[in-house]
């Protein structure tokens, strides 16, 4: 089994492990419990947690609780400032991976990616099953797999791009996945290209959303303000939706006002698997 196929079964039974201690988790179940649904020994549970995560699984939910999220948006007055202010492209990259977003020319935009090659895959990561696609400008698409949907993620990236060549080219993409989640500190300085496809407003959203830092969060309003449109706030959790990138376009960074995580298209609970894990990085390279 390769690291990747491992860290994509090891995610599978985090997600049915923090599924459960969702449901059950005011009964407070012993590790024993939860390692029995796991269908594991505590044993092996724990290591399995450890590998993953490096924290036991109730002090891992504590980060996906609405307490948490309200912690993430304290922490983040004035956080976009910072960032703008500063002049980093990306200070939410992962250790040394970093991003930098090309979006399409209006001409290119109206022809609908005509004479465009899309080089597409599906691949086990470690947020489970995801599809790539690639050009030679840069990343196109990810999503990630949910319930078997992998037709439904083709249709949506033909739909995307209705006039491009797009052929399933598994060797192509596959060095790219590793680029992206390797989260190793000799990943390479050079950054990932992201090649975008939307409208102006949704072009400003999702850079803006590149801003946020690993481990923090910003509510729907705060990006509102940052792109001029304060009172905008719908349209830009629309176009939060729309991101062809999750992840790398990190729109899982942004919750609601009140402290709820709010929607996410790759599916809720991965959205708060995500944001624990990346929040018990954040500390860890401190």
């Amino acid at each position: 089994m390769s690291r990747f196929d491992q860290l994509h079964e090891d995610y599978q039974r985090i997600e049915r492990t923090v599924a459960y201690l969702e449901d059950n988790y005011l009964k407070q179940p012993s590790l024993t419990e939860i390692a029995e649904h796991a269908h594991l020994t505590e044993f092996h549970f724990q290591r399995l947690f450890s590998r993953w995560i490096g924290i036991s699984p109730k002090r891992f939910l504590q980060y996906m609780t609405k307490e948490h999220a309200k912690n993430l948006l304290k922490a983040s007055d004035n956080l976009l400032d910072v960032t703008f202010d500063s002049g980093l492209s990306s200070p939410g990259r992962l250790y040394d991976l970093f991003v930098k977003c090309e979006a399409m020319t209006p001409g290119e935009y109206k022809e609908k990616g005509k004479d465009i090659s899309i080089r597409y895959g599906f691949h086990p990561s470690p947020f489970g099953e995801c599809l790539l696609a690639i050009t030679d400008r840069g990343i196109c698409a990810l999503r990630f797999v949910s319930e078997d949907n992998h037709q439904e993620l083709l249709d949506w990236l033909h739909n995307l791009w209705p006039k491009a060549k797009i052929q399933n080219r598994d060797d192509h993409t596959e060095p790219v996945i590793d680029q992206i989640f390797s989260f190793s500190g000799d990943s390479s300085p050079a950054p990932l290209h992201l090649f975008v496809k939307g409208t102006n407003f949704q072009i400003k959203v999702w850079e803006a959303l590149l801003r946020i830092p690993l481990g923090k969060a910003v509510t729907y309003g705060d990006i509102a303000r940052h792109i001029g449109s304060p009172g905008a706030v719908r349209a830009v959790g629309t176009a939060v939706g729309k991101n062809p990138i999750p992840f790398l376009i990190p729109c899982h960074r942004v919750i609601r006002k009140m402290g709820g995580f709010g929607n996410y298209r790759e599916g809720p609970t991965r959205k708060k698997i995500i944001l624990g894990w990346e929040t018990v990085k954040s500390q860890a390279i401190c």
